[in-house]
């Protein structure tokens, strides 16, 4: 059996999916594939070996494809199209539920998936620039990330997959704070948002039984001598200087979070304590440029970033106090921006 770590990285740009191998302390590269242009975010069904990857060229669809591990090449399996591009996809339900979050459509569906075909959509949500939508690990509630309401929208997911408003059915996060993406922590008890405009990461308490979000606290995961402003819908970050945050993952085994913003290209490590609050910015550090979506390895040590303007990736220790050290790098191809693990 095949057991080395992959990488997958999306190259939105190029329309393909690039293989890695995480090798002890490098990057070696395996393949590159042609998946269709805006390749920009998928996910892994671990057991089975696909990958569900959205697209947006030659036109709006989830494409299933067949990872061989050893060569890293992926083959298409099935094609299922949409009427809008997604920006979020997620897996639930050990691989036969696919969510999907649409910022250009502004709705958000699950399909049952069976041997990798999707089903018909049987749940739907609608808010305005949806860009992220994840579950809890049993499929039982899932959270939409609404950019352009300022919200997160909390469902129920009933047997059969369709989604029903929890008692509130959203959370509201600050006018113009721009909420993006969200994890929750290993034990579930606890939901971190990283907002776009602000560069804040947001905590929330969850209840495991109802899956209620409670917000808590919030951090900044940006240092005030970048001279990043807050910034706006439909702005443009880099010419005028502006916030512009991306992505958040934890990492060793919960007790660090990892957050990126764009313009100052940076890459934030925060403590986690124990009970799930926030702490202080351990390490902060300039990484790939544009740094949109990075992921962390199965060993919550090493953390693989993409940069959308440096055209590759970067890998990093992790250290237990939270210090981020730079290992390796390696080119991929244009417009890299979602990075995950297999």
């Amino acid at each position: 059996m095949n057991d080395t770590t992959l990488v997958l990285v999306g190259n939105a740009k190029g329309g393909t999916i690039s293989v890695l191998a995480l090798r002890e302390g490098s990057l070696e590269h395996r393949a590159d594939n042609a998946v269709g242009v805006g390749c920009g975010t998928f996910a892994l069904d671990h057991a089975r070996g696909l990958v569900y990857s959205a697209v947006k060229e030659p036109e709006p669809a989830v494409v299933t494809l067949a990872l061989d591990r050893d060569s890293g090449r992926l083959t298409e399996t099935a094609r299922t199209t949409l009427d809008d591009p997604v920006a979020y996809l997620a897996l639930a339900r050990n691989g036969g539920l696919l969510l999907g979050a649409s910022y250009a459509g502004g709705w958000g569906t699950t399909w049952p998936v069976a041997d990798g075909v999707l089903g018909d959509p049987v749940g739907r949500v609608e808010h305005s620039r949806l860009h992220c939508v994840i579950t809890d690990a049993a499929g039982r509630h899932a959270y939409w990330v609404a950019l352009g309401d300022d919200l997160v929208a909390q469902t129920a997911i009933t047997d059969g997959g369709a989604i029903q408003p929890l008692d509130p059915a959203t959370v509201a996060v600050d006018a113009g704070a721009g909420p993006r993406h969200l994890v929750l922590s290993c034990n579930e008890r606890s939901a971190y948002l990283i907002t776009e405009f602000t560069g804040e990461v947001i905590r929330y308490e969850r209840d495991k039984g109802t899956g209620v979000l409670t917000p808590q606290q919030s951090v900044r995961i940006h240092h005030p001598d970048q001279g990043l402003s807050v910034s706006r819908l439909d702005a443009d970050p880099l010419e005028e200087h502006l916030i512009w945050g991306a992505d958040v993952h934890l990492a060793r085994d919960g007790e660090v979070l990892l957050a990126s913003e764009r313009t100052a290209s940076t890459l934030a490590a925060v403590e986690v304590k124990a009970q799930g609050e926030l702490g202080r910015i351990l390490d902060l550090v300039t990484t790939e440029a544009q740094p949109r979506g990075f992921a962390v390895a199965p060993d919550g040590r090493h953390v693989v970033v993409a940069g959308e303007r440096s055209g590759g990736v970067a890998l990093y220790a992790l250290s237990e106090e939270g210090v981020l050290t730079e290992l390796d790098r390696c080119d991929t191809a244009e417009g890299p921006n979602w990075v995950r693990f297999a």
